[in-house]
């Protein structure tokens, strides 16, 4: 059997019609307004004790769930990590929802059950994270592998960081799927740490896209904090998997600009790494693009983080609105008879 191909993609063409200025302005409301709901949650609600229990954001991450969220095709079904809150944004969940998610309140995912990131929505293609990232892996495989029995050309797409790849539920995962020949995109949010363990010192080869060719599986590796070149591997990706060439891995380099969760400084990260990576923050990346290539003027992107800003204060008054669950009701929805 011949060795699997690993493509490093990093370049790409500037893309120059009216249809890319109209999937730009996407891309910076979806990416405004994860940033915006994430930011209400992390440096408001949780600081102001509304929230408790981990919180966990994806700050300058946002590409990511963006690029590819909006490349799968809404009857695809999504494995979201905890840093992709904008393929819930995408999905049509609301962020006044999110926020009584995050709440304990009845309007939330969960009507109170789980007030956090352990969310989703079946009807809607998104199954709940799984705290043990890597564990997803094989729960998307065995979607992938229903999908491709009942005849479907829809594709499963699974999130996780770079810390997963290490753990071994990550490697049976994707060595059954490259075996079926399951039609499943995986995409790594490489930011640099697992918690607070660096990538040096979690695995010996410079990038996770390595670990492909060892299960004959195609990768790329491309600049996570480009939006567009996230979307287009997406495409090349889903492709490639609704062709029945099976999975396809997508390594995303980028930063995480914040600490593991909402309570960890992240000292262990080198001061410089945090003021280099800001300079390539992906939404200002974007706008500059933008403007660059008169997609939009200032006035326009300014216009769109008002209506953003505007968007979550309404989404908040609403979610506050929303009751506590009756204490009588404890077991509803939890256990089935």
């Amino acid at each position: 059997m011949a060795a699997a191909k690993l493509e490093v993609v990093r370049t790409r063409q500037e893309p120059e019609s009216e249809l890319h200025a109209e999937l730009a302005r996407k891309f910076l409301y979806y990416m405004g307004l994860m940033r915006e709901v994430e930011d209400r949650i992390e440096r408001k609600l949780y600081r102001q004790g509304k929230i408790v229990g981990g919180v966990y954001v994806g700050r300058g991450q946002e590409a990511i769930p963006v690029g590819s969220g909006l490349a799968a095709r809404p009857d695809d079904v999504l494995f979201p990590s905890h840093r992709d809150l904008a393929l819930y944004l995408i999905r049509g969940l609301t962020p006044g929802q999110i926020f009584a998610q995050y709440m304990g309140r009845m309007d939330g995912l969960t009507a109170g059950r789980e007030g956090n990131m352990h969310m989703g929505d079946l009807k809607k293609g998104l199954v709940s994270i799984i705290s043990a990232m890597a564990a997803s892996i094989p729960v998307a495989a065995g979607a992938a592998m229903a999908l491709k029995y009942q005849g479907k050309d829809n594709i499963a797409w699974v999130y996780f960081g770079d810390g997963a790849s290490s753990r071994g539920d990550w490697h049976e995962g994707i060595n059954f799927a490259t075996v079926q020949k399951l039609p499943l995109v995986l995409l790594c949010n490489n930011n640099q740490y697992a918690y607070s363990t660096p990538l040096s010192k979690q695995m010996a080869c410079a990038n996770v896209a390595d670990r492909a060719p060892g299960y004959n599986m195609p990768a790329e590796i491309v600049d996570g904090n480009d939006v567009f070149a996230v979307h287009e591997a997406a495409q090349r990706a889903a492709a490639h998997a609704r062709a029945g060439l099976g999975p396809y891995l997508i390594e995303c380099k980028t930063f995480r600009m914040t600490g593991h969760s909402a309570h960890d400084p992240a000292d262990y990260v080198p001061k410089r790494m945090f003021e280099e990576w800001a300079g390539m923050c992906p939404i200002a990346r974007l706008e500059q693009r933008m403007e660059e290539n008169g997609w939009a003027a200032r006035e326009e992107i300014d216009e769109t983080r008002a209506k953003i800003r505007r968007e979550a204060d309404a989404a908040i008054e609403w979610a506050e609105q929303s009751p506590y669950p009756d204490p009588s009701t404890l077991l509803d929805r939890v256990y089935e008879s």
